[in-house]
């Protein structure tokens, strides 16, 4: 039997299982609370993301995407929310570049609807106006990291 016609040779290749997703960590906080809430609510949104990921096992890959959202009222702190929304994820038969891709942004991008309802469910119930946060093309922010890196890679070089 060739290998053309081995059902077993076609299932061989890359392979991708999300094993768990959970939150690792969370923190909110109302610094100013009560008086912030007798204020007229018109708060500026600083939102920061930030990626970790670590080897569990023989193909098994924790991912951990980092959400922080502060809230601010002129000087004053609304609120301030910190997720750690992780996973846990397999990754078979990847080259380098692959696996690197899948988890800088494939992961992430899991795990980002679960760390946008956490965020949501926490500013709602500390007392504020439900925050939906948008939508976040995390293969564009990986690209623009490798394009940083290789640029800084480059400088190095060059000196």
């Amino acid at each position: 039997m060739t290998e053309d016609n081995n059902p077993a040779a076609s299932e061989e290749g890359p392979q991708f299982s999300i094993l768990r997703v959970y939150l690792k960590d969370v923190s909110f906080e109302i610094p100013n609370a009560p008086q912030i809430f007798v204020e007229d609510w018109k708060p500026e949104i600083d939102l920061q993301l930030n990626t970790e990921v670590s080897a569990v096992d023989a193909d098994i890959y924790e991912v951990v995407l980092n959400v922080t959202v502060t809230a601010k009222q002129g000087d004053k702190t609304g609120f301030l929310v910190e997720v750690q929304q992780a996973g846990l994820f397999t990754l078979k038969g990847f080259d380098e570049n692959q696996k690197s891709s899948m988890l800088g942004a494939y992961c992430p991008t899991t795990l980002y609807p679960f760390a946008r309802e956490a965020v949501s469910d926490l500013v709602a119930k500390g007392g504020f106006p439900q925050l939906l946060l948008a939508p976040i093309n995390f293969d564009a922010l990986y690209a623009q990291n490798i394009d940083q890196i290789n640029a800084q890679v480059g400088d190095a070089q060059a000196h």
